[in-house]
């Protein structure tokens, strides 16, 4: 029963990512999702499928950033980096079988939101030192 609960809020989770995905464009956000790989079945949906891989996402804020200034970068790209490495240790917590490993799942993490750090950047300009 615990394993069904648990299906349900990543369902729930994923859910909620997908909505705030339409929200954060239009605030100038990045969202950073870190998956993990769970070797063995956690259970399964309610609808009978088996639940073998875990997400969870976290929005990271560009507001009260000039990213035409290079500092301001580096401050976006901090957060998305601390963002990731707090995304994949939460998982990690809850399924500490799960694969990759925090760092490598962190990397994979901020790599793919940095693609909407870099529209951010060039939407702004090029960033001066």
């Amino acid at each position: 029963m615990t394993r069904i609960a648990i299906g349900a809020a990543l369902g729930i989770l994923a859910v909620a990512s997908v909505g705030s995905i339409a929200v954060a464009d239009d605030m100038g956000s990045v969202i950073v999702q870190a998956t993990r790989i769970v070797t063995k079945s956690q259970g399964r949906t309610a609808s009978g499928i088996p639940i073998v891989d875990v997400s969870l996402s976290y929005g990271v804020s560009a507001k009260g950033l000039d990213l035409s200034k290079h500092a301001d970068v580096v401050e976006l790209t901090k957060r998305v980096n601390d963002a990731a490495k707090a995304a994949c240790a939460e998982l990690s917590k809850s399924y500490p079988e799960a694969t990759p490993a925090d760092k490598e799942c962190a990397k994979d993490a901020a790599a793919k939101a940095m693609v909407k750090v870099n529209e951010l950047v060039a939407a702004a300009g090029k960033p001066s030192k």
